[in-house]
């Protein structure tokens, strides 16, 4: 929900839960996140769970003993937009407008005439 490309879960050392991210853990429990020296984690690739010790954490440790899945990679958040939902315009193009084709004046939704049922 708050991190979209999250590659693990991170077990909280105070309740032994697993989150994708401290915000995560943040809304569900009533209790803040403790901090530890020693974290466990799950790749989200291979399912497989692994400690690391962050006391001395180097740059080969951003991988994953199992599968070498890169977990450490930018975050991306989720951002707000406004857009039409539809399927994907290569399989069902009925939403776009093609701007070569001339389109019909009295298929306008502003061409009808709607003074009948408004009261």
């Amino acid at each position: 929900k708050h991190v979209l490309n999250a590659q693990v879960s991170i077990r909280a050392p105070c309740c032994k839960q697993w989150f994708d991210c401290a915000e995560c853990h943040a809304e569900t429990q009533d209790h803040r996140l403790a901090k530890t020296t020693e974290m466990a984690f799950i790749c989200k690739k291979c399912k497989k769970a692994f400690r690391k010790d962050m006391t001395s954490y180097e740059e080969s440790d951003e991988f994953c003993p199992h599968c070498d899945n890169h977990y450490v990679i930018d975050a991306k958040t989720p951002q707000a937009a406004l857009g039409i939902e539809g399927e994907d315009a290569r399989i069902d193009a009925r939403l776009l407008k093609d701007d070569r084709i001339q389109q019909d004046p009295k298929r306008s939704l502003f061409a009808q005439d709607f003074s009948g049922r408004i009261g």
